[in-house]
């Protein structure tokens, strides 16, 4: 197969980019960072004609202005010639505000063609749109198209294969004699000499100039000799170049769409919806149950994963007995049937759960919903550091850590999209939720709304400090703006394109958590492992340590009980019941995993042997320690970082520590 050209993929945010470049990709993708940034690389291929196509998914944004790292990395990575055709996306429904790209890509010089994608909600509204009229003004070559309709791919084919046999560019000469009246404009262009640098040309580096661009400036000071930038730089005072340039542009789109675009009045818009979800008061508090209704949506699509899990988990005795029948060694045996069947059973559980959660938020997306969720807590979450989109997998995570990470992948800056994932550690997740009442009733009866009080109380609080401790690498200060968004019409769905991609990311997602989860799982295994059934490295480690642990309030018990904790707080529970019974803490490991652990003389085994202080250390060492296996498999899946994965973890480590040695130590002076 012979090698194809590199497309790389321009537009701005919600123009469907992403789903173009998972429809053309699939699984043959990666994603890393762009060196020095913490900015999110997506590159993959495609096969096409005997052909091998390269893919570049350029960071979302609304122009190419220098006003973010995903601006300038995006601009200077078109201009290197590492793209042989830039495909710019346009949102057909709202073609006016989504050409604005196309209208500051005008002047750079590599080859493109423009997608009018959202072409069938286009035609909901009742728009018709002349893309004929539009190639022949625009010189390059323009095709209608819906990234979710798999039908329309073979126009994408043909239009790329034409742009690169044409060459095609921009026709800029409407938009340079609008340019033309703005005072400057033509004295500086005529000062940049061709090919100045490399990829762009006279008039975008004069437009960028007046619109005070400081990379563009920089660079041009270090390419010109002093007098002839002293000569641009003063026919560049005294001009509003920003406003006058975007005036110009707009006008350029006006006439362009003029006469090749008739608006329809059927556009699908819930009125009385966007005045609940943008209202001042009740705004939050919508958005908060549309989430929370969703959350308790995605457990009926996840239902028949889960039920897999169970029959995964329900031939673990079969198998084993067949193995021992056939006089297999012991250790292999428990290998199998305590890490590999039991760990697949967990995985089909939770990947339920994940399929679930992405069908029912991947429809609010597909519809417009998401995107009012992102706009109503932008200035909230601006306070940390984030934007709107990390809402989200906060909320999601009360149900599960996974799903809020796996969800943190709408956030298109890197850096933001990992300090989401570690802030949404911190909040308990439903196995927390389900555990700690329990706990806090055991041990303080009517007091427990207390407890649960505290907890999210300091949830609160450690959102807050986590994002004082990790903000700063995270996500500079002056990249810590807000979105800007135009807020998408309502519109059905694509039902057809919605199940592929939930499956697509269900099925990438078995692929890269499983080896995790059986990595993790396994080491946890052998180092509860003992040939006799009793001890193991952890029991030896924690009976050990057990003089530094009660500095914290935990008696071995209760620490091995909290390193439990890690894998799955279900488990955390049935390891401190068989162990406060005299079993083993491999076996009561390996229970507690399945769920098989017996707690009903709980309460009874927890005050004969747990004072109040260390049971308040324990509730919020374990609320507050590393989530899941699971949750750390989706935390490196979505970061693509082993180093930051294993900072997240450490940190929670230490913190969980900390909050039960003072919660422990509060305790101590109430009882």
């Amino acid at each position: 197969m012979s090698a194809g050209a590199t497309i790389a993929l321009l537009g701005q945010p919600n123009s469907g980019k992403s789903t173009l470049f998972n429809a053309l990709t699939g699984l043959r993708q990666h994603v890393g960072n762009w060196p020095g940034k913490t900015v999110e690389k997506k590159e993959g291929s495609f096969s096409y004609g005997g052909k091998e196509y390269r893919v570049a998914d350029l960071p979302g944004s609304y122009s190419l202005s220098a006003n973010s790292d995903e601006e300038v990395i995006t601009r200077d990575f078109i201009a290197s010639g590492e793209a042989d055709v830039v495909c710019i996306l346009a949102d057909s429904s709202q073609l006016q505000r989504s050409l604005f790209m196309l209208a500051d890509y005008a002047g750079i010089n590599v080859p493109c063609f423009l997608l009018l994608n959202m072409a069938d909600v286009a035609e909901d509204q009742g728009k018709t749109i002349d893309a004929k009229t539009i190639e022949k003004k625009l010189g390059i070559p323009v095709v209608p198209f819906s990234a979710t309709d798999i039908r329309s791919y073979d126009s994408f084919y043909k239009t790329l294969e034409k742009a690169l046999s044409k060459d095609s560019r921009i026709n800029v000469e409407e938009l340079a004699a609008q340019y033309g009246s703005i005072k400057g404009y033509q004295d500086i262009c005529d000062l940049i000499p061709e090919n100045v640098l490399e990829g762009y040309s006279p008039m975008w580096l004069a437009v960028k100039v007046l619109e005070k661009d400081e990379v563009v400036i920089a660079k041009l000071k270090n390419a010109l000799d002093a007098e002839t930038f002293g000569r641009i730089e003063e026919a560049a005072r005294g001009t509003n170049g920003a406003v006058a340039t975007g005036g110009c542009k707009f006008r350029w789109i006006d006439e362009l769409l003029g006469e090749t675009v008739s608006a329809g009045n059927n556009t699908v818009r819930l009125s009385r919806l966007d005045r609940i979800y943008t209202n001042k008061f009740w705004g939050k508090a919508a958005v908060i149950l549309t989430v929370l209704l969703g959350l308790i949506a995605s457990f009926i699509p996840a239902l028949p994963l889960m039920g897999v899990g169970e029959a995964v988990l329900a031939v673990k005795a079969p198998v084993m007995n067949a193995l021992y029948s056939i006089g297999c060694p012991e250790f292999l045996i428990l290998i199998v049937g305590d890490v590999i069947i039991q760990s697949f059973s967990y995985i089909f559980k939770m990947l339920g759960f994940v399929f679930g959660v992405t069908l029912v938020f991947g429809l609010l997306e597909e519809v417009g919903v998401m995107a009012r969720i992102s706009y109503v807590f932008d200035n909230t979450m601006g306070k940390l550091g984030l934007q709107g989109k990390s809402v989200m997998p906060f909320l999601v995570s009360f149900g599960c850590t996974m799903g809020g990470a796996a969800g943190a992948r709408v956030i298109d800056n890197w850096g933001q999209k990992v300090l989401t994932i570690a802030l949404a550690w911190a909040v308990p997740c439903g196995a927390a939720w389900a555990t700690i009442p329990m706990l806090a009733s055991i041990f303080f009866g009517p007091g427990a709304v207390g407890v649960i009080v505290a907890i999210l109380f300091t949830m609160l609080v450690h959102m807050w400090i986590t994002a004082k401790v990790f903000g700063g690498q995270l996500v500079k200060k002056e990249d810590r703006y807000g979105m800007i968004m135009e807020l998408p019409p309502y519109h059905k769905p694509k039902w057809g394109a919605l199940f592929r991609y939930v499956l697509g990311r269900t099925k990438e997602t078995f692929i890269r958590v499983t080896k995790v989860i059986l990595l993790v799982c396994g080491i946890f295994w052998l180092l509860s492992y003992s040939p006799s059934g009793n001890g193991g490295i952890l029991y030896s480690i924690g009976v050990a340590i057990e003089p530094v642990t009660r500095i914290f309030g935990l008696p071995w018990q209760l620490f091995l009980s909290y390193v439990a904790s890690a894998v799955g707080k279900e488990g955390a529970v049935g390891v401190i019941s068989a162990l406060y019974s005299g079993g083993s803490y491999g076996n009561a490991f390996t229970q507690a995993m399945s769920g098989g652990a017996d707690t009903s003389n709980l309460s009874s085994l927890l005050l004969a042997n747990v004072t109040k202080p260390e049971a308040l250390a324990f509730i919020f060492a374990m609320t507050f320690n590393m989530p899941c296996v699971v949750a750390l498999a989706a935390t490196f899946q979505e970061t693509h970082s082993a180093k930051w994965t294993a900072r997240i973890v450490l940190y929670y480590t230490v913190v969980s520590l900390i909050l039960a040695f003072i919660a422990y130590h509060i305790g101590m002076l109430i009882w």
